[in-house]
């Protein structure tokens, strides 16, 4: 796969402010502070737009090519050819060239989307398709220390959050906990995606190791893991009910409230029951 860096600068991840600082009401001279930027993020796939999200500009071709696979649009990270970041008036636009069956397999999906009434996604059909399925996994047998390990260094590998606070992290972490890899964005899921999207390209997720997130564990974190073949979830807050759903249905070890000393582990497989997705 061809990457194109774009046009966008290398700082366009923060962007710095004048503020005043204050406690029972404003006082004292003006400051500098750091904040967070999210900015529109078009993707359009062989020229037609799919999906527009508010999203870090940082690290696109991963974040770009982890939600094609995560949401399904592409079944390995071979099938996207081309990939360019273009600098729009409005935002930032991402062109992917993939596969042509990827793409008649996108169009289907689209065109399921339209003709509905109302608020467009009502009805049986809209509920089933929904909840998408989810893929098997296998486990990595992961120690509590693992966990704590990689809790306690997330920190210091989070270099955009150190210095907005307003970024979530998602590592890749190896099974003795130590930090491999880490995306960050303003949202979760975009962290995630970029994770997804940095581990395809080098060959996958290894069988051994587990992501930890600076989130809560939704169903689309737990769906979005297992697409990508990953086995194990820690997040630092709690699971949803349908996460653990989800996490069992797939064979996932998903651990919650992940806090220094301590944590929760909403599922632990007995045994490996099925092979990894594969990229």
């Amino acid at each position: 796969m061809k990457r194109h860096p774009g046009t966008y600068g290398p700082a366009m991840e923060h962007h710095p402010v004048e503020i005043r600082r204050g406690s029972s009401g404003w006082h004292g001279d003006g400051d500098d502070d750091v904040l967070a930027r999210e900015v529109p993020v078009a993707m359009v796939y062989n020229g037609i737009s799919h999906a527009v999200m508010m999203a870090t500009p940082q690290d696109l071709a991963d974040f770009a090519l982890g939600f094609s696979l995560s949401e399904g649009i592409l079944a390995h990270h071979h099938e996207c050819y081309d990939l360019e970041v273009l600098e729009e008036p409005q935002g930032l636009t991402i062109h992917l060239r993939i596969a042509g069956q990827r793409l008649a397999a996108l169009k289907a999906r689209r065109r399921n989307l339209t003709g509905r009434t109302g608020c467009g996604l009502c009805g049986t059909e809209a509920l089933e398709q929904a909840i998408r399925p989810i893929p098997r996994v296998m486990a990595p047998v992961l120690g509590d220390d693992a966990i704590q390990r990689a809790l306690a260094n997330l920190a210091e590998h989070q270099a955009l959050q150190a210095l907005t606070g307003a970024c979530h992290g998602a590592a890749w972490c190896d099974g003795q906990g130590r930090i491999q890899l880490v995306r960050e964005d303003v949202g979760r899921h975009n962290a995630l995606d970029k994770l997804i999207g940095a581990l395809a390209c080098r060959g996958g997720p290894p069988p051994d190791g587990f992501v930890l997130v600076s989130s809560r564990a939704s169903y689309e974190m737990v769906h979005k893991s297992a697409s990508a073949g990953i086995g194990a979830l820690v997040a630092v807050s709690a699971a949803t009910a349908l996460a653990v759903e989800q996490a069992q249905a797939a064979d996932l070890l998903l651990v919650g409230f992940a806090r220094p000393g301590r944590h929760l582990i909403y599922h632990r497989p007995a045994a490996p029951k099925a092979a990894r997705a594969h990229f």
